[in-house]
C-alpha cells in the first residue's frame, strides 16, 4: 500500500538527521516558553524530545524508524514536529501500522517530510515559501491566520537545540503518495 523508492546511503543518513531533528522539535513543544528559553541549546532534538515526555509518540516512531543516530547528529536540522495529541487526531490505528517492521520504509518517509536541511527560523518564513525536506518533496508555508506549513498550524516556533530548531505543529503532515 504505502511505496518508497530505494535511497541512497546520503539520502538514508539524512532522513534519519530529519527524524532526529523533528524528535527533538516535539519534545521541546510541550514546554511553554519561559522554561525552554535557552535550556536545550545543549542538546540535541532527540535528546530535547526524550525529556520533555509530551513526544512519546514522535520518540517511539523516531526509534522505529532507526533515526535516532542521525537525528543526533551535527545537523542543523530545521523539525516540524507534531505532538502527541497531533498524531492521536490521525485515524484509528493509523500509528501501530506505521510502527509495524514491515511499514519502516513509509514511517521514515513520514517523518522525514518533516525535516528540512538547514536551520530555518520563524523570521525566515514568509507567505507560499516552499522548502524542499529531507524526504525530498516540498513543504509549503502560508502565513495567513497565524504560520502554517502544509495546513498544520505552527503552535510554538523557534525551539533552539544543539543541533536545530523546533516549530511545534498541531498535526501530522503527509507527503503525497
Amino acid at each position: 500500500m504505502f511505496r518508497m523508492p530505494l535511497l541512497s546511503m546520503t539520502a538514508a543518513w539524512s532522513m534519519a538527521a530529519a527524524a532526529a531533528a523533528f524528535a527533538t522539535a516535539a519534545t521541546l513543544a510541550a514546554v511553554p516558553a519561559p522554561a525552554i528559553a535557552g535550556a536545550h541549546m545543549k542538546k540535541d532534538i532527540v535528546d530535547t524530545a526524550v525529556e520533555v515526555g509530551s513526544f512519546n509518540t514522535l520518540v517511539a516512531a523516531v526509534q522505529a524508524a532507526g533515526l535516532v543516530d542521525v537525528l543526533k547528529g551535527e545537523g542543523p536540522f530545521t523539525v516540524f514536529a507534531p505532538t502527541d495529541d497531533a498524531f492521536a487526531k490521525l485515524p484509528a490505528g493509523t500509528v501501530e501500522e506505521l510502527l509495524k517492521p514491515e511499514n519502516k520504509d513509509r514511517l521514515v518517509a513520514i517523518l522525514t517530510y518533516h525535516v528540512v536541511p538547514g536551520k530555518v527560523m520563524s523570521s525566515d518564513l514568509s507567505e507560499g515559501l516552499k522548502a524542499k525536506t529531507v524526504q525530498g518533496q516540498e513543504v509549503t508555508i502560508s502565513l495567513a491566520g497565524g504560520p502554517k506549513v502544509d495546513g498544520a498550524n505552527i503552535v510554538q516556533p523557534d525551539i533552539e537545540t544543539s543541533n536545530g530548531v523546533i516549530h511545534v505543529i498541531d498535526a501530522v503532515i503527509l507527503p503525497a503518495e
